[in-house]
This record gives C-alpha cells, structure tokens and sequence, in this order.
C-alpha cells in the first residue's frame, strides 16, 4: 500500500515484533519478555475477539480450568459456571497487568514491508534450503504504525514478526448473491453478527424488539443471536426470529453424555489412539484400522443420547454426517438449555435452506416461498485468512496457502516458505488458549535456539500430511483443527524442546485429559 502519510520519526530498532493483541498476542508476548518485543494493536484495547465480537450473551464454550493460562490460573477456577465474555475478557487484562505486558503495546498498525533476504518467497525453492536463525541480527521485517491518529507514522524494524491476527473478527465473510438479489434489494437492515457486536444492549435490544428478524447460521454465534432476538421479543406484541440454516451441526447441552464425561470420548491418550494422526507408523495405523468399529460406537453413542436429550428428528435438525465430524473439524457448540423451548413457544422459527437471496420484503428461497423481515443478520462467519493477507506483502500474500489450500503452519506456528515469520492462534483444538499458550512455549525454546528447524521440505511435507489426516476425518477440514490427535501434537512440542511428553501416572496418562496446568514450568521434566 502506498504512504502519503509525514514519517518525521527515525526508524526504531527491535529484535521482535508481535501483531495482534488477543489471547496468542499476549501468550507470546509474555515468553518473549525477555527480548522486550513490541506489541501491535489495531484496537485501542487488548482482548481480541473477547473485546471486539462479543454479544451481551456470549460466554465462553469450556470452563475454566480448560481456558487458563499455565502460570496464571483464574481466582475461582473452581466455579463450574461457563464464564462470561467480560469475565475472560478481565482474565486476560489481569493476566497483561500481572506480567507487566502493557508497556510493550503499541497500537494503530498501518503497514508490513520485508527487507530481508530475496532467497525466500518462491515456490522453486531448494529441496534442502535450511529455514534460517529467526534472530539473524539484521532487519527482517519493518511495520508502520500512526502515532495518535495524526498523519505522522514511526517506522520499527525488526529481526523476527509473529502474526496473531487469529481467525475471527475485522473481516466478515459475506455470501455472494445472484445479480439483483442481494442485500441493495432489501427495505430492511442488513449486518453482520460483527457490527451486531459492536451495539451495547440497549442499541441491540431497539434493533430486535418487535422486529421481524432472520438469523443466518447455526454455530456457535448464530445460536447466541438467535436467543438474544427470542429474549428481546418475549410478550405479545414480540415476533418470532427465524434462523435460516444452510449446514447443520451437531450440538451438545453440556459436558456429560449419558452420565459420562465428554473428555473421556476424544480428549485422552486412549481415546485418540482411536484417531489418525500424522507420522504415526505402521503399528499405530494397524490398531487404529483394527479400533475402528469403537471409533464409529462412540459416535453413535454420543448421537444417541443428543437425539434423546434435543427434538432433532420433531424439527428436521438431524445431521447427515456423524457427530464425529464435528468433533474432528472443531465445529461443536454448546446448545443454550432454553433453546427448543423458545423453539416450542414459537419465539424461534427454524428454516433449512441451501440456497436464498433477498427480495424487497426479506428472504426468498428456491421454491418461491418467502420470509419477511425488518432485519437480516449474518452470522455467517469470518475471513481470517483474508485478514492477513490485508497486511502481508508479496510474494507471501500468494505462499499463504501453498501448497494444500490451508496455510501450512509447521508444528501450527512456522510457514515453511515465510522467513522470519511465525504465526500463532490459526490451529483450532477443543481449548485454543491451553494449545496456543504451549505452541508459544515452543516458538520461544526457537528463538531462543534450543533446538532448530528441518529443512523447508520436511516441514512442508509434514503440513501436507496433517491435511491428508483433517480431509480424512471429515467433509468441514477448510478449518485447521487438530482436535482428535492434540495430544501426539503437544507430545511433538515437547520432544522438540526436550521434556517428557508423559507428564501423569499411567492411568491419569491413559484416561484423563491434558489441561494448561500439566505443562507448569516447574512441573517439566527433561527427556533423558
């Protein structure tokens, strides 16, 4: 992008730079701590999507000893509530403040130039090119930031640049309509759950009180939506919130299935030796071919008990796919126990439907039946990838997906053909936090040079076999979720900076699941 801005300030010098202000943002930035790194905010607070793109309420989907950082544990881990989104939000402000995390931040982000070595950035590449120190001792990387929204910009460079971005929030994913039919044709008020989030509940409540609304989407932010509408429209004069459903998925009402915890199902050694992984040898592959048919009862098990507890079958809500698939893509929500209440009383009504567009007066689907509403809001997810390709120059804007149409992030963090760059918080699991904060760990153990990189081959290599293993696992791999072998990824980490990746006795090892706090510093021990 062009400049035209005054730069009056002399260029700053720094050996890391951090960009992004959410969860990974400042999980890094506090294992960097001791090379003083620089944090980028486009925001005027830290937070991410817990500050930005929220609902009054949205809370989070896991509790708290499942979303908590490993030396920071949360002052009423014990509570078995979900926690609100202002609650995780003030978590991860104490948790800034505790390690003195604010200092390092700066804000209003404005551009990203490369000023190192060409040899990167091509696809005809050395079959044996070495990945390089991440630290060379040279500028690398220069970002742009606009001091105190004037027309001056202060330069900084540096050596090494993580990218924590993440995948929600800043660039909403829209449909594409037919000509003419698109959200211009409409008398109401179209958004996206995006600017829905930016209102406080007043602004909200005026925007869904006796309106006629439609909800697109049915995870985790359509749901949440859709009961905020059903809430605001209680009473009489209140009308009913259609949710347009394109794809369905599964949902769970809790972390219990027939009396059983949800962790021992996908979230212990034992119940992943049931799952592919990559590099896992011809006798891993054996037994998880021979365990397979257990693979597929769990499913069955847990769709059983979602089919008795939900009126799926009554209201057409069955998915055609296993629950398994969801697991496996990171797709499951938590329903709110109210839901098909809300459903029963009318106050949501439920519309399946592939393909639709707008008409003047709302919603018009293949088979010329209509829904009239005042408002339309997609809840139709985030462009996470174009976010970053927003401020990554070329060549790397073409390699961010090269070469198997996912970004391939070498141990989730290094992009093989991207020098000097890692990127954290863009691989999903059943707890972000507890994954990112251990992927952050190791990208520290890099910087600091206690182990090194394979060769760009290798690491490519190893991307493509984690893809193979997601597009096996289910139709929705387009997410990069590694949530049935998250456990042989973090024995990974571990073996990469020489710990023990056991770190239980052996029947909390075979049966019970992996949370931050067994990966304490003071609980690491080193491999022999």
């Amino acid at each position: 992008m062009s400049m035209n801005r005054k730069n009056n300030h002399p260029k700053k010098a720094s050996k890391i730079g951090i960009i992004g202000g959410g969860v990974s943002g400042i999980a890094i930035a506090k294992q960097l701590l001791h090379h003083n790194p620089i944090v980028f905010e486009a925001t005027d607070s830290i937070g991410g999507v817990w500050k930005h793109c929220t609902y009054n309420s949205t809370k989070l989907q896991s509790h708290r000893r499942d979303y908590e950082f490993t030396d920071f544990p949360w002052p009423n881990r014990d509570n078995p509530d979900f926690p609100t989104h202002t609650e995780v939000l003030d978590y991860l402000r104490s948790y800034a403040k505790h390690f003195d995390l604010v200092k390092n931040i700066r804000f209003n982000l404005v551009e990203l130039k490369f000023t190192g070595n060409p040899k990167f950035g091509g696809v005809g590449l050395p079959r044996d090119l070495d990945y390089g120190s991440l630290l060379p001792g040279q500028s690398m990387w220069d970002v742009a930031v606009q001091i105190n929204d004037s027309d001056i910009i202060q330069w900084y460079s540096f050596e090494f640049v993580v990218v924590c971005l993440g995948k929600n929030g800043d660039i909403p994913k829209i449909p594409v309509f037919p000509h003419k039919k698109g959200p211009e044709v409409f008398n109401g008020k179209v958004l996206h759950s995006l600017d829905y989030s930016k209102l406080d509940q007043h602004a909200a409540n005026q925007l869904l009180n006796n309106k006629k609304v439609v909800v697109v989407g049915f995870k985790k932010s359509a749901i949440d939506l859709v009961m905020e509408c059903a809430h605001a429209n209680q009473g009489i004069e209140g009308k009913p919130c259609t949710m347009l459903i394109r794809t369905l998925h599964w949902t769970v009402p809790h972390y219990w299935i027939w009396g059983l915890p949800f962790f021992l199902f996908y979230s212990t050694r034992f119940s992943q030796l049931l799952h592919e992984r990559p590099n896992q040898g011809l006798l891993k592959a054996l037994l998880c071919f021979i365990l397979s048919p257990m693979r597929l009862g769990i499913s069955k098990f847990i769709e059983s008990y979602l089919l008795w507890k939900f009126p799926l079958e009554k209201y057409d809500l069955k998915p055609e796919h296993p629950f398994a698939e969801d697991y496996a893509s990171c797709q499951m929500a938590i329903m709110p126990e109210n839901f098909f209440s809300e459903v029963e009383k009318g106050k949501i009504l439920l519309k399946k439907a592939s393909k639709w567009w707008f008409c003047n007066e709302g919603i018009e689907f293949e088979d010329n039946t209509e829904v009239e509403a005042d408002v339309v809001i997609l809840a139709t997810g985030f462009n996470g990838k174009k976010k970053i390709k927003t401020i990554l120059p070329e060549p790397f804007c073409s390699l961010l997906e090269y070469p198997s149409g996912l970004i391939p992030l070498y141990r989730g963090t290094i992009h093989p053909l991207i020098p000097n760059m890692a990127f954290v918080g863009y691989v999903e699991t059943y707890s972000n936090l507890y994954s990112s904060e251990l992927r952050t760990m190791w990208l520290s153990g890099l910087v600091d040079d206690k182990f090194k990189l394979p060769k760009v081959e290798r690491m490519l290599s190893q991307t493509l076999k984690e893809t193979e293993v997601m597009k096996r696992a289910t139709r929705f791999y387009k997410r990069h979720c590694i949530s049935t072998y998250s456990i042989n990824h973090s024995d990974e980490i571990c073996n990469d900076l020489g710990w023990s990746s056991w770190r239980k006795n052996w029947i909390a090892e075979a049966f019970g699941p992996y949370i931050s706090q067994d990966y304490k510093k003071k609980d690491w021990i080193h491999s022999l």
